[in-house]
């Protein structure tokens, strides 16, 4: 696993339980702000997908107006979608994560 892969894991384990940010907001937290499709490659091959308190939350990062990622690579987007909803997070429409509710501001910063 590369170094960038495990710093993407690492911020995306700071996005709390109910929360998303979106993968622009990840690539900012590591430095490396014009990388999101990169962090999104990275999270794809999430070594450690799920909810318990030893995975990469992956699932709590969706695209910039909040949709959801249409190649989640641990079931798909509807497997996201249940996801989030069973921690708390509301959506707007069937596919788009209601963002300013959920999501984080400067957690991942920091």
């Amino acid at each position: 696993m590369s170094e960038f892969s495990e710093t993407v894991y690492a911020a995306v384990r700071r996005i709390p339980r109910g929360c998303v940010a979106t993968y622009g907001q990840v690539a900012e937290a590591i430095g490396r702000p014009r990388a999101a499709r990169y962090v999104g490659f990275a999270l794809h091959n999430n070594p450690h997908p799920g909810m318990d308190e030893d995975a990469t939350p992956c699932h709590r990062v969706v695209f910039k107006d909040g949709s959801l990622a249409p190649g989640f690579g641990f079931g798909g987007p509807a497997a996201q979608r249940r996801m989030l909803e069973a921690e708390g997070v509301r959506f707007v429409d069937e596919s788009h994560v209601d963002l300013e509710k959920h999501r984080v501001s400067t957690l991942l910063e920091q």
